[in-house]
């Protein structure tokens, strides 16, 4: 079959800069074997000096580990390295930033009881006197902030500010090590779209200073959006790098999956039929006596999607939190017209699963998954207690296993290893091995939560079918994501939370981001010129 994945073309991208300086970045011949898998095989690219360069591919084709050995956590098995022409050995990451390389991690590396300040300094201390440094850190932070809108204020603890504000300063710590190469991993995945928008025009204006910018991302729209080129890797090998003006997402999905990719959810009309959930007046107070809810109405009916939109921190994690049994609460809420505990001993997670609840949490490291533990044992959390994975005396390991290796092959699981620990698989093969745990059980409601954060294109269009299958088996599906287009495409109708409180519900054939962004923002679209 004559594709352009099958033709492999080779187009190189036009220079950002003068045709006669040589390129920021040159790796040539990159292999990087892990015992027999082979994570780098023999990869080639350039990078042109003051460009945006992405670099696109599946969860486990290699981006990560290339990225890595730049950045000197890796040791390649052969090849090389050149940065501005010259030969650079980069065997450590002290190595890398002396050869003026910064990276900005999915996963940030802050001291969260630290100040911006303190994290800035860290490892980079003049001497053994600190307040010179930090004194000389503070001038250098104005500065900064002032070129590349990198403002944040320097003395506010890291677990005091938002994720898009620690973004911030872990670019900043790159910068103030006077970094000119930039790597970023993933950058967006913990954004929300103003942050997101917020952190491509200082990601332009670095490159309108002659920083040479590396952005690895599953997000093809950014890619379009904001790289002068792009290089696609799939399997440990780089397939290409192109002109970003000379291709389309399409082309890219299929370029990294080896296939046509279904980037538009395919989806029929739901059929929605009787109240599966009915929510009234739930509150929830935190510890500080902050209410967190304030008197939401919500209802679910068999059969459809509702999609919560907000922007992060307005109360979505805690109304899943409350209906997933991990919070406490007050109010109504009916299951199947029975009501729910919502203060009690049956108020916990296990009686949710008892009562016909599965969740899909939205931080899957921390709640959805034990990181240290192999995926057959995962497979069984939350469903321990469950008579098939329990003998006489002792659990029934053997039909777990089994168990495992099935939702493996279901969920095309890569590697299908129910041995290997859930740490070793990628961001989303971990998701599908949290998503099979739930979806297996036959819910009558769906919790999930950030369905696709993290997760390659390929995944996206596989995790996408099962929520819409799970649908048109009349199951009802609460579904809690950042990403307004995954909200607009799958939902069947859209909740809008700010504050707390459900600002309105829209139809999503009826709406537009435009609208949805007035509504996130605590505005009343009805009396501001929106569509009803």
């Amino acid at each position: 079959m004559q594709s352009s994945v099958n033709e492999e073309r080779q187009a190189t991208a036009a220079p950002a800069t003068s045709a006669s300086l040589p390129p920021a970045i040159e790796l040539k011949g990159i292999s990087k074997a892990f015992g027999p898998v082979q994570a780098n095989k023999d990869i080639t690219i350039s990078v042109a000096k003051g460009a945006i360069h992405g670099i696109v591919g599946e969860n486990g084709a290699g981006k990560s580990t290339l990225m890595s050995i730049l950045y000197g956590f890796y040791k390649a098995d052969e090849g090389e390295i050149r940065i501005d022409g010259k030969l650079t050995p980069i065997p450590d990451s002290q190595a890398a930033i002396r050869a003026g390389i910064g990276m900005v991690h999915q996963h940030f590396k802050l001291v969260e009881n630290f100040t911006v300040l303190e994290n800035v300094v860290l490892g980079a201390e003049d001497g053994q006197r600190l307040t010179p440094s930090l004194s000389k850190a503070r001038k250098s932070l104005t500065q900064l902030a002032k070129e590349y809108e990198l403002d944040v204020d320097p003395d506010a603890l890291i677990h005091d500010l938002s994720v898009g504000h620690q973004q911030r300063v872990e670019i900043l710590k790159a910068l103030y090590r006077k970094a000119e190469i930039l790597i970023l991993d993933e950058p967006t995945g913990v954004l929300t779209p103003a942050e997101a928008d917020h952190l491509f025009r200082i990601l332009r204006n670095l490159k309108n200073e002659g920083k040479t910018i590396l952005l690895i991302t599953h997000k093809l729209r950014e890619i379009m959006d904001v790289t002068d080129s792009v290089s696609v890797m799939r399997r440990g090998e780089m397939k290409g790098t192109i002109p970003t003006s000379s291709t389309s997402p399409e082309d890219l999905a299929e370029r990294m999956v080896g296939r046509k990719v279904l980037l538009q959810v395919d989806k029929t009309a739901a059929q929605p039929k009787e109240n599966i959930l009915d929510i009234q007046n739930l509150e929830v107070i935190d510890s500080a006596g902050v209410r967190r809810l304030k008197g939401i109405d919500l209802n679910i009916r068999a059969g459809e999607i509702l999609g919560i939109a907000g922007v992060s921190g307005n109360g979505q994690s805690e109304l899943m939190e409350v209906l997933g049994g991990y919070r406490k609460g007050t109010g109504s809420v009916k299951l199947n017209g029975q009501e729910l505990d919502l203060t009690g001993k049956h108020s916990d997670g296990q009686s949710r699963r008892h009562r016909g609840i599965a969740h899909v949490p939205e931080d899957r490291h921390r709640e959805g998954l034990i990181l240290e533990f192999a995926a057959w044992e995962n497979t069984a959390f939350g469903y321990h207690n469950e008579p098939e994975y329990n003998g006489k005396i002792l659990m029934d390991n053997a039909t777990i296993r089994k168990t495992c290796a099935e939702h493996m092959e279901q969920f095309d699981v890569r590697p299908p290893n129910p041995a290997l620990h859930a740490r070793n698989f990628s961001g989303g093969n971990q998701q599908k091995i949290v998503l099979a745990r739930e979806i297996s059980r036959n819910p009558d409601l769906l919790l999930i939560g950030q369905p696709t954060r993290g997760v390659d294109v390929g995944a996206i269009e596989f995790i996408h079918q099962q929520i819409i299958e799970l649908r048109d088996q009349g199951k009802a599906i609460l579904l809690v994501s950042v990403e307004l287009e995954e909200i607009l495409s799958l939902s069947d109708r859209i909740a809008v939370m700010f504050d707390g409180q459900i600002m309105g519900e829209r139809h999503p054939e009826t709406t537009n981001e435009k609208e949805l962004g007035l509504l996130m923002a605590g505005m009343n679209t009805a009396t501001s010129g929106g569509t009803a």
